[in-house]
C-alpha cells in the first residue's frame, strides 16, 4: 500500500463540474493500493499518517501531526501510484490491486483513518473520474509504501 501525502492549505475533489468534498488546512492522501496488501499494511500506513509531524509549531518547526492541529483530511483512491515505467512508455499497472479487493481496503482505509483521527474525513469515489485541486503547502510532500519500512 502506498500513499502520498501533501500538507495543504485547501484542496477539493470534482466529479462531473460538481465539487464532491473540500478541505481546508490539512492533508491530503493519495491511496494506491497493490494485489499483495492486507489490513496490517493499513494499519501500519494510518499510525505513520496520523502521527506524522508536519504542521508548523509556534516556533515554525514541523513539529505537529494532523491530531495536534485538527487538520482536514481528504483521501483519494489512485492506483496509479503502483505504475510500472520499466519497460518502454506506457506505464504498467499489473502491481495495482483489481477494483473488487481495493475498494474495500480503500473503503476500511477510510474508515478507520476516521476512526483514529475521531472524527469525520473527506473523500473522493472509489473509481471515478476526478479532478483533484490542491494547493501544497511548504511545500511538503511526502511517499510511503507499506512494503518500504525504513
Amino acid at each position: 500500500m502506498r500513499v502520498l501525502i501533501q500538507r495543504v492549505t485547501k484542496a477539493s475533489v470534482t466529479i462531473e463540474n460538481r465539487v464532491k468534498c473540500r478541505i481546508g488546512k490539512g492533508l491530503l492522501i493519495l491511496l494506491g493500493i497493490e494485489g499483495g496488501d492486507h489490513k496490517e499494511d493499513m494499519e501500519w500506513l494510518i499510525g505513520k499518517i496520523i502521527n506524522l509531524r508536519v504542521f508548523d509549531d509556534e516556533n515554525g518547526v514541523m513539529n505537529l501531526s494532523a491530531l495536534d492541529v485538527n487538520a482536514g483530511i481528504l483521501v483519494v483512491s489512485q492506483f496509479t501510484l503502483h505504475a510500472s515505467t520499466k519497460k518502454g512508455n506506457r506505464p504498467s499497472y499489473i502491481r495495482a490491486a483489481k477494483p473488487d479487493m481495493a475498494k474495500p481496503l480503500y473503503e476500511a482505509f477510510c474508515c478507520t483513518l476516521k476512526e483514529k483521527l475521531g472524527k469525520d474525513i473527506e473523500t473522493g469515489e472509489f473509481g471515478a473520474d476526478m479532478q483533484v485541486e490542491l494547493v501544497n503547502d511548504g511545500p511538503v510532500t511526502i511517499w510511503m509504501d507499506s512494503k518500504v519500512k525504513e
